[in-house]
């Protein structure tokens, strides 16, 4: 069996959601310790290691989380600097925060950063781009692209497995894109996010037994998806003033909340997982079964495709 990778995405849900719905721009909030806290007592308890992307700004405030993340064995990624989605930036405002943001984690880990993941898969055709600023700024692989066709985010047609790519700059990138399955000719997401939490644990169970008879699979959850608490009062009142389609778009991001758990608990029984880093040293090195999970994870080991 395929060894897979395991990745959280550490934002904070109300303050990405009151910058991006509400016009509200304020700091994280300490529902994402909390929440992260949550997914580090799971994998404890099942023995797992993942790689936590985290946003710089959430480093920022809580640094102390990320030195709990790191001193329980995991990866540290950066997963952009306030969650601005790439198409949003200019190649200038992607390289500063981009910039910001690894230096900023490296320090407060003290690890050093070789994994990137957009906010909300954002690297796509029209923003390929991004991939040579972050080989010429020396990380080792990327996990941004969504493989599917799809309106907010989407590479229709890219491949699916973990690969180098050669990059115009005359750099190299190791890209790890999102799972995907391909039923009769139409590939369909899987194994984490939204797909997680709405669809049938039947469905990712069966997505991640065909993607690993061919590639490990990447799963990837967000800590709030565990949330099951009350808003803060700030967050409750501005969305209680915001319009229908607002509100309505936040209904739909609390419903089946309260099936990951149970859905996390049950892929880390029937599935094996390591961090990122480790299985794309895996796969570069052409064994696609890396190291027992339990090793200890170093960060740059293992050989470039």
């Amino acid at each position: 069996m395929l060894t897979n990778a395991l990745t959280i995405d550490v934002e904070d849900y109300y303050n990405v959601f009151a910058r991006d719905r509400l016009g509200i721009d304020g700091p994280p909030t300490k529902a994402v310790v909390r929440n992260t806290q949550q997914v580090l007592a799971i994998l404890k308890a099942h023995g797992t290691r993942a790689t936590f992307f985290f946003l710089a700004e959430v480093a920022e405030r809580f640094p102390s989380l990320v030195e709990e993340v790191v001193a329980a064995g995991h990866e540290i990624g950066l997963h952009g600097y306030r969650h601005d989605q790439i198409f949003k930036l200019s190649r200038e405002e992607f390289t500063d925060q981009v910039a910001r943001g690894r230096d900023l984690l490296a320090d407060v880990s003290g690890c050093p950063v070789e994994g990137f993941r957009a906010p909300a898969f954002s690297i796509r055709p029209d923003t390929a781009w991004a991939l040579d600023i972050l080989a010429e700024m020396g990380f080792r692989y990327d996990s941004s692209v969504f493989p599917i066709p799809g309106g907010r985010y989407g590479w229709d047609g890219f491949r699916l497995d973990i690969h180098r790519m050669d990059l115009p700059c005359g750099l190299e990138i190791v890209e790890a894109p999102a799972s995907a399955v391909s039923i009769l000719g139409k590939r369909l997401p899987a194994c984490g996010g939204g797909y997680l939490r709405h669809f049938p644990y039947w469905y990712t169970r069966w997505a991640m037994n065909r993607i690993t008879k061919s590639r490990p699979a990447i799963v990837y959850v967000h800590p709030y998806e565990l949330d099951l608490a009350d808003p803060p009062s700030e967050f409750a009142a501005a969305l209680a003033s915001s319009d229908s389609p607002t509100r309505r778009f936040h209904r739909d991001q609390l419903r089946n909340r309260g099936t990951v758990r149970n859905k996390l608990v049950r892929l880390l029984s029937d599935f094996d997982f390591a961090p990122l880093g480790k299985i794309v040293s895996g796969v570069v090195s052409g064994n696609l079964k890396p190291p027992d999970n339990n090793a200890d994870f170093t960060p740059g080991a293992g050989a470039r495709l």
